[in-house]
């Protein structure tokens, strides 16, 4: 069975010696001192390692199963729900006023990677529920965070989010669920939603759904679409249980993986909802749930991609197969280690170069979303804003790679369950098409987010970069981080100028590039995070620390990256300027 230890160490690096987290003036970041941080993490990892890591297979071979409408969980979740709910985690990041512990929204980040490593189906039920309070505390009124927020930041009561159905999935504008308004106030909710997660079980006493349905009369389309909260268990004035509400789980989805979460069909007949926000505003309602979990699900890429790197290398280093070309490094045994293999190297440093990397990158953009929230940094929310498709979309994309490389380095016994590499595979891949679909994050950094603002936030990521690299150039031992980038960069800015002269007139000659433009953003964003790991790593060695194995590890593997990941922009830069022809060529009866 697969084992998980929680890369507490790194997590650390990267809040202390790179984000310099504590010495931020962010409200809060100040309590972020290292000896804090350190308990918290370290007691996260124990959770995860003892608690959630061994019930990963369990929910895999088990799944949920659904009796007589009631979803039961596999054997051990409620247990360790209870436990995860006791400890307070559920609400780490969540206000104090609403049972919270009102700490930065980077430790939570940190602590939720190791959560969705060591279980990422188990995770899913108190995430969805943390997105849900979140657009509840943005857009509820002040009666709906007193009935709703409580239970919801405890876990007492967990949350959904319900958007597509049968007929549509990113075309939320098609949607056919109804909202009709009733004489109190509240709405009667008739229609049916599919994959929903989290949708039905019994590990909480009330499940709230956030229901996205048109009210009749409204305009056509995305325009005409409302949310609505919807719970399972109608609420007393007194805060107490009443009713049953007119929802249910019809069946649930046979999935390739995420066995573990109940993914639901749900039916809503004459459901009582309350309108959460505006009418006809829902997607902006949704949308702060829906960004917050696309940096979640960039996440889940990357924690799966960790799990997976983990067990790939002890594996390599376990299993004897051949013999160095090099010279014999085993000589009492019959045969050397994967490991020594240059094959078997690249697809480890594949891994542990993209998973450190993008560990740095969520951590950085937790941050900006600290800087925009609780410091009202309006060119923070620009840039997450621009980060949160890039995240979102390359984070997942090569997070799912990586794991069919960790998988590779088992040769057959990856292919075999017992050996438990193909979980990682099979829940990675959901996280490229749930929360938007990738190709859809693509077309969002394109069509929209490059030019937001009059393209402020693309134009002041590229400063960035360009400032970082004139700051570093001279530093000893920063030489084979700062070229690389400044060429990576260049190609980005290159690609960008190809949209600005041909999206106008042919708007296909961006969009059949949109995907290359967002890795080829991803590329930038990781090898910028290698730069700075690469300098804070240079600063620590400096001190001979007693460590120095650690930085001197990073350096090295920093130095792969920029020399054999990040010329990946070269390419995608080249099938950028190669335009739609090619793409668009062929008529739909020629395939």
């Amino acid at each position: 069975m697969p084992s998980y230890t929680a890369p507490v160490k790194d997590l650390q690096f990267v809040l202390h010696e790179v984000l310099k987290a504590s010495a931020s003036d962010i409200s809060g970041y100040s309590e972020l001192e290292p000896d804090f941080t350190a308990a918290v993490l370290e007691e996260a990892g124990k959770i995860c390692s003892d608690v959630l890591a061994p019930l990963n297979a369990v929910g895999d071979k088990e799944g949920c199963s659904l009796e007589n409408g009631v979803v039961r969980v596999p054997t051990g979740f409620k247990e360790a729900f209870d436990q995860v709910r006791e400890g307070g985690w559920t609400g780490l990041d969540m206000p104090e006023e609403y049972g919270g512990q009102n700490m930065p929204y980077v430790l939570g980040t940190a602590v939720g990677e190791m959560f969705s490593a060591s279980n990422q189906a188990f995770t899913m039920y108190q995430g969805l529920t943390h997105g849900a309070a979140s657009a509840i505390l943005a857009h509820g009124t002040d009666a709906q965070k007193e009935t709703f927020l409580p239970k919801m930041v405890s876990c007492e009561w967990t949350g959904t989010m319900n958007l597509t159905e049968p007929h549509c999935g990113t075309d939320l504008g098609l949607m056919r669920t109804k909202a009709e308004p009733q004489d109190d106030g509240s709405f009667k909710l008739s229609g049916q939603k599919i994959f929903i997660s989290s949708g039905e079980h019994e590990m909480a006493d009330n499940i709230i759904h956030l229901v996205l349905a048109k009210i009749p009369g409204g305009p056509d389309g995305i325009k005409g679409v409302s949310l609505f909260i919807v719970p399972k268990f109608m609420v007393n004035e007194d805060g107490s249980l009443g009713a049953r509400n007119g929802v249910s789980c019809g069946a649930l989805e046979e999935k390739m993986g995420i066995h573990g979460n109940s993914t639901c069909v749900m039916n809503y007949d004459e459901a009582t909802g309350y309108l959460l926000g505006t009418e006809h505003k829902g997607m902006r309602a949704m949308f702060t749930m829906m960004n917050e979990a696309r940096i979640g699900v960039g996440m889940q890429g990357v924690a799966q991609a960790e799990a997976a790197y983990q067990n790939a290398v002890v594996y390599a280093k376990d299993r004897l197969q051949g013999r160095d070309v090099t010279g014999v490094k085993n000589p009492d045994g019959p045969a050397d280690p994967l490991i020594v293999h240059p094959d078997v190297r690249r697809m480890l440093m594949d891994q542990k170069s993209f998973v450190e990397g993008a560990r740095a990158f969520i951590l950085w953009g937790s941050s900006l979303i600290d800087a925009a929230h609780r410091a009202g940094d309006k060119d923070a929310d620009g840039l997450i804003s621009l980060m949160t498709p890039v995240i979102k979309g390359f984070l997942t994309d090569v997070g799912y790679a990586m794991t069919v490389e960790a998988q590779q380095v088992y040769g057959g016994h990856g292919y075999i369950e017992e050996w438990g590499m193909s979980q990682f595979t099979r829940d990675a891949r959901i996280a490229m098409i749930y929360e938007g679909a990738n190709g859809v994050q693509a077309l969002d950094l394109v069509g929209r987010k490059l030019a937001q603002d009059g393209g402020k936030h693309v134009m002041a990521f590229f400063e960035m970069v360009k400032n970082f690299c004139a700051e570093q150039k001279d530093v000893e031992g920063m030489e084979a981080f700062i070229e690389p980038l400044k060429k990576a960069s260049k190609d980005l800015q290159a690609a960008g100028m190809f949209f600005m002269q041909n999206g106008m007139k042919n708007p296909n000659a961006a969009l059949a590039g949109s995907t290359d433009f967002m890795h080829m953003m991803g590329h930038v964003c990781l090898g910028l995070m290698w730069a700075r790991m690469a300098r804070a790593s240079l600063d620590a060695i400096a001190s001979s620390p007693a460590d120095a194995a650690f930085y001197e590890t990073k350096l090295a593997t920093g130095r792969y990256y920029m020399a054999r990941r990040l010329p990946a922009t070269a390419l995608h830069l080249a099938r950028i300027e190669s335009g739609a022809d090619t793409v668009m060529a062929l008529s739909e009866d020629q395939f």
